[in-house]
Order: C-alpha cells, then sequence, then structure tokens
C-alpha cells in the first residue's frame, strides 16, 4: 500500500516561515538589553513627578474632605463620622500607596 502524504509543500512553507521568525526574533533579541534599560530608565523618569501629583491629589482630597466634614458637621448630620472616615481614609491610602510604590520601587 501506497501511504499518502497531505499537502507536504504546505509543510515545508510552515517549517520554512517557523525557522525564519525564529531567526528574526533571535536578531531583535540581541539589542533586547538595551532596550530593557531604556524601557526602566523612562519609567523612573515619569515615577518621581507621579508620586508627587498622587501627594497633591491627596492634599486636594483631604482639604475638600474637611470642608465637606466641617459642613455636615455645622448642619447637625448624624453621620458625620462615617463622612469623615470614607474622606480622610481615601486620602490617606492614596498618600499610603504613594509612598510604598517609591519605597518599593528604590527611588
Amino acid at each position: 500500500m501506497k501511504t499518502s502524504r497531505k499537502n507536504p509543500p504546505v509543510r515545508y512553507a510552515l517549517s520554512l516561515t517557523l525557522a525564519l521568525g525564529l531567526i528574526s526574533t533571535i536578531t531583535w533579541a540581541q539589542d533586547g538589553a538595551a532596550g530593557i534599560q531604556e524601557a526602566d530608565s523612562q519609567v523612573r523618569s515619569y515615577f518621581e513627578p507621579g508620586t508627587n501629583l498622587m501627594y497633591a491629589i491627596g492634599a486636594v482630597l483631604g482639604l475638600v474632605g474637611a470642608v465637606k466634614v466641617f459642613q455636615k458637621w455645622n448642619a447637625g448630620d448624624q453621620d458625620t463620622g462615617k463622612v469623615a472616615a470614607a474622606w480622610f481614609g481615601s486620602c490617606i491610602f492614596l498618600v499610603v500607596v504613594a509612598t510604598v510604590l517609591q519605597s518599593f520601587f528604590g527611588l
């Protein structure tokens, strides 16, 4: 009996494409370390201004929260404690996250 091979040119073309793709990947990977270093320096250059922005947003949230809590306190609302905990908790969380990220990345 004769064995039939299904589409041998397709297999060869697929093998050739895979081999060329692997060769091109290896060629591009030779410069990968320099690309990683460049990406690292770019991320580090944006990190400090981003952290300062998070601190500024936390300060603005603290001021807005203080005004909201003061208004509720003067109005005699019963849920003043909940509102204070929500506003100040959120701005403290934002500042803590910025500080932890800064210490985690060692900047």
